[in-house]
This record gives C-alpha cells, sequence and structure tokens, in this order.
C-alpha cells in the first residue's frame, strides 16, 4: 500500500484536532524502554488535551499494550513499516499517517527511528519532531534531517551542547527531559501483595538494580553474537565484579548501619539472573538474610509502587531512578562510562551529588551517600520532589512551545 494510495488529502480535510503520532514503544525488555511512552501520553494529555494521539508502536509486548489501555482506554496503537517511497506496510498504519498533522519522535537513547522520520517528511512533507532523546554524535544525514524539524528537544545537556557545536540551527533546539519524568502509572495492589510475600516493610528498604556495562541483547533475543557483540560482552564480564563491588558495599552498610532490607530487582529482563549473581550471592551471609532476591520481571507500573514505598533506590539503570523520584523516592544513579551520556540528566535537574561515574568512585563513597539519603528521610524525599517537578516544569514548556510551532504551521 502508498501512502499516495490513501483516500483523502491531509492538506484539505476537515479537522479542526490536532492529531499528533507519537512514535516510542522501542522495546519491552526493559521497563524503560516501556516506560517512555506513557510518560509522553501523560505529557500530551496534560499540556495539549484537545490533541488526539495515535501510538506509533515497535513493540508493546509483555503486557505493555494492556498496561497502557488500562491508563489511556481510548489509545489507537499502530505498528508497521514506511519506507521512503511512501510504501505502507498495513491500512492501519497508513490512515495514521494520512490523518496525522505531526509525527513525534519520542524519549529513547538516540532518534531510534530515523528512518521513520524521513520516510515521514519524503512522503507527507508533513512537520516531524524530538521530544526528549539522546544525540551524541551526527553523521551528515542525520544533521540534515534535523535540520528539517520544527522543534528539537533533547533529554541531556551534552547532547544539546553537541547538536550546538554541530551548527545545528533549528529553533527551539532546547533540554527537554526524558518524558519518564511524566510517568504516572502506578499498581499498588499487586506491589503491596509482592512487599507482603517478601517481608518488606514500606519504607524499611532499599532497592539495588544491578547492569552489564553493554546490554547482552544477544543473549536476550536468543541469536548468534557477532563479533562486536562478544568483545563487548567480554567487556562486561571483566568489569562486572569490580563494578558490582561497590554496589555490594552499599547493601552491607544499609542493611548493617541503617538496619535496612534490600531488594535487588531488575530493569531489563536478563538482571534477574545477573542481580542474584553478583549482588547476592556474595554477600556475607548475616547481610544476605536481609536482602531479598526478585526472580520474576515486572512492569514499570508495579515496579514504581514499590520504588514509591523504599527509602532509597540504588541503580546501574537510569530510568528506574527517574520512576523512583516521580514518586518522591530518592534515588542513586551509578554510571558505567559504557552508557550513553544520558546520565547527565541526573545532573541536569540538580541532583549531581546522587550520580557517581563508577570508575571514579568507591564502594564506601557510594554507601555514605546512601547512608545520608537514608538517615534522612523526608529532606531526601523532598528534594526528589523538587528535582522531578523542575523537569516536568521544562516539560510542560517544551510542550506548550510545540503546540504554539504546530498551530502556526497548520
Amino acid at each position: 500500500m502508498s501512502y499516495a494510495e490513501v483516500p483523502g488529502d491531509p492538506i484539505h480535510r476537515q479537522e479542526t484536532v490536532m492529531h499528533i503520532l507519537l512514535r516510542s514503544s522501542w522495546q519491552a525488555v526493559n521497563i524503560g524502554d516501556i516506560a517512555h511512552t506513557p510518560g509522553a501520553l501523560a505529557l500530551l494529555e496534560r499540556h495539549l488535551p484537545d490533541a488526539r494521539v495515535t501510538l506509533w508502536a515497535s513493540d508493546v509486548s509483555m503486557q505493555a499494550d494492556a498496561m497502557l489501555r488500562r491508563r489511556f482506554p481510548g489509545l489507537t496503537i499502530v505498528k508497521g513499516e514506511l519506507k521512503a517511497d511512501g510504501s505502507v506496510s498495513n491500512p492501519e498504519l497508513s490512515e495514521a499517517i494520512r490523518s496525522a498533522d505531526v509525527l513525534v519522535h519520542g524519549s529513547g537513547p538516540s532518534v531510534v527511528a530515523r528512518h521513520h522520520l524521513r520516510a515521514w517528511h519524503l512522503a507527507t512533507g508533513k512537520p516531524f519532531g524530538i521530544l526528549g532523546v539522546t544525540i551524541e554524535s551526527t553523521d551528515d544525514e542525520l544533521l540534515e534531517l534535523l535540520s528539517q524539524a520544527p522543534f528539537i528537544y533533547v533529554r541531556d545537556t551534552v547532547s544539546l551542547q553537541h547538536l550546538r557545536s554541530r551548527g545545528l540551527s533549528v529553533k527551539p533546539l532546547e533540554f527537554g527531559p526524558d518524558a519518564t519524568f511524566s510517568y504516572d502509572l502506578l499498581d499498588d495492589a499487586t506491589a503491596q501483595a509482592y512487599l507482603k510475600e517478601a517481608g518488606l516493610e514500606e519504607g524499611g528498604f532499599a532497592c539495588a538494580i544491578p547492569r552489564l556495562r553493554y546490554t547482552p541483547y544477544f543473549q536476550i533475543r536468543g541469536h548468534e553474537p557477532s563479533k562486536e557483540q562478544l568483545e563487548r560482552h567480554e567487556l562486561s564480564l571483566r568489569h562486572c565484579e569490580g563494578d558490582h563491588a561497590k554496589q555490594r558495599q552499599a547493601i552491607i552498610r544499609l542493611v548493617r548501619e541503617a538496619g535496612l532490607k534490600v531488594l535487588v530487582c531488575p530493569e531489563m529482563t536478563y538482571e534477574m539472573e545477573l542481580g542474584k549473581k553478583v549482588l547476592v550471592d556474595p554477600l556475607p551471609e548475616d547481610v544476605r538474610r536481609q536482602v531479598v532476591w526478585r526472580d520474576r520481571y515486572w512492569l514499570p507500573d508495579e515496579a514504581t509502587s514499590v520504588y514509591a514505598r523504599s527509602r532509597l533506590l540504588i541503580s546501574f539503570e537510569m530510568h528506574s531512578p527517574i520512576l523512583a523520584v516521580t514518586v518522591g523516592t530518592p534515588a542513586i544513579h551509578l554510571r558505567q562510562p559504557t552508557d550513553t551520556c544520558k546520565g547527565q540528566m541526573w545532573r541536569d535537574v540538580g541532583l549531581s551529588d546522587w550520580i557517581f561515574e563508577i570508575d571514579e568512585t568507591t564502594g564506601d563513597k557510594i554507601a555514605d551517600r546512601a547512608l545520608q539519603i537514608a538517615s534522612d528521610p523526608d529532606t531526601s524525599r523532598q528534594k526528589a520532589q523538587e528535582a522531578c517537578q523542575y523537569a516536568r516544569n521544562l516539560q510542560r514548556n517544551a510542550v506548550l512551545q510545540i503546540g504554539r510551532i504546530l498551530g502556526s504551521v497548520a
């Protein structure tokens, strides 16, 4: 099916409600990638309440679609491919493309769907923009594509500086935090049942999330690794013990000095097994008795409801800390040097003393900060809330500006 073959002229249609096609939902094996989408939907709902939004998703499996529909019951979800020649893989996507006024690329580790932005631009001539991505590098083709956008919001100031250094003159080109800061889904009933089963009491435990330096997607997806993937995995394994020994030291001291229990839990599917191997099993016996290992994956609504009841969170992953601060829970991010520059957003929202570059710190420094947070929960929670509100204020300004831009384009 070709875009040109779809009945109706998008330029002369009689619709008066702005229709936004949101390109998001990159994968479901990571609760951070799942959370991007409801965060963006809530943000648009809150500040462009009259707009109609259709989700163009890559992956809403593992019950992510059901979670989305509980919060957004009228949401239309489409999937499929749009090619530069205008061909579309199914009628549902074709109709969404025909009727949409703008394509918005949602939060992600890069311009994940750059091929769809280019195809949209070539096939429709309608505007597209970026809302909350990391862009650490740009080839000439990507830079040319981005120059066609009427708005670009990147989720960290390192990305912003990079694009400005490349001479990109799009206005607005600004810092617009990750959409997950506007996430608002909870599953309190499931979380409370789990905490009862695990013997964890509200305010009496911390959460700890492990991570390899490179995510082993070849293992997650069950395919043969490339040479580069094998080399990256070998690097991950070389650093695994050194990285997690520092996190374990924080766990040990939280148990022994603060009297807290610790929940070792995942942000990605592979991290259940990893957490047991590198965070739970090596602990001293007296500490291990106070540590709970979560042996199953979860969705971000349950995870956030658990984070809300914890004293603090210590995570190598970035999005669980964001989910935590959305419910006022303090969160320390341990950044590995192989990760993208997205960790900069913790500094950008005023949480510089809650991020540690793992190669430049010690386990005791992490533990000292964790104990400081645990000893003054009221002040720490207020700081988390203020950081989240700052991010949401920036997001509000971004979405309102997008609305004004699109109003002038229409």
